[in-house]
């Protein structure tokens, strides 16, 4: 028999515990991201599969995207505007706006939208088959689940991402200019002239690439939580939830690791 543990020593082995159980479940999702990467990159693919995701992930995804978009153009003009005035540099509000949307708000608002509509929808869709084993049949079937379901997932989400990011960049700039223009007294052609002046393509082009990280973020978290998803409705329901805030938490985590590397490297 192990013999009894001091109490004082408890917490180290709770902490223990925790770092053992940390540590191993980063071990399943390397090990399981690593083997759907390979099913993406390698034949068979499902074409007809990954059309049919972009349009789930991508399409309807757009209407949400766009609200979102528009909605958050316009407070981020009245506040930079509030701001702005303090220091007589409203001028500046339309740069600051287009800087904004393209370089942050537009690739991770569209991600946690994304992270909240479809992570959670796929976990939901595989923790369903994975509970009534319908993955098992893939199996017996010699279909690899890998490649008809978590690779055409993860291509959609990388290919519609960046899509929705400048259809928001877009629509969150009109934002800014309908309440610039509509509210603030501001002149609509120096407002655009400020703005195309100001805007680079390495603003947008840096926006793009987060997009395209954040989009396999919330495929393959939607994947690997609906892959490990048990216990019936219950386990598809906490899936879905992981799924959910795994995705907003890395989304953050790599917006702050890309930030700092275009920063370093002048994009």
């Amino acid at each position: 028999m192990n013999p009894e543990i001091p109490f004082f020593l408890k917490p180290l082995q709770w902490v223990g515990a925790a770092l053992l159980g940390l540590l191993s479940e980063t071990g399943r999702l390397a090990a399981f991201i690593g083997r759907v990467k390979i099913s993406a990159v390698s034949f068979p693919l499902y074409f007809g599969e990954i059309v049919r995701q972009c349009i789930k992930i991508g399409y309807y995804s757009l209407p949400v995207v766009g609200l979102t978009a528009v909605f958050i153009g316009a407070a981020l003009a009245l506040n930079i505007y509030v701001g702005g005035s303090r220091f007589n540099a409203e001028q500046f509000l339309p740069n600051i706006v287009v800087l904004g949307i393209t370089r942050e708000l537009g690739p991770v608002i569209a991600g946690l939208m994304l992270a909240g509509r479809v992570s959670a929808g796929i976990a939901a869709e595989i923790g369903t088959m994975k509970v009534t084993e319908q993955i098992d049949a893939l199996d017996t079937l010699s279909t690899s689940p890998y490649r008809y379901l978590y690779a055409p997932r993860l291509w959609a989400a990388i290919i519609t991402l960046p899509i929705l990011v400048f259809v928001a960049d877009v629509i969150g700039v009109a934002g800014g200019y309908l309440v610039a223009t509509g509210t603030l007294d501001f002149n609509g052609d120096l407002y655009i002239r400020n703005t195309m002046n100001y805007v680079t393509g390495g603003d947008i082009f840096g926006g793009l690439i987060k997009a395209a990280v954040f989009g396999a973020i919330v495929s393959l978290m939607g994947c690997y939580h609906g892959q490990n998803s048990e216990g019936g409705a219950s386990g598809v329901g906490r899936a879905a939830t992981l799924a959910v805030v795994s995705s907003a938490v890395l989304i953050f985590f790599s917006n702050f690791l890309l930030t700092t590397l275009f920063t370093r490297i002048g994009l």
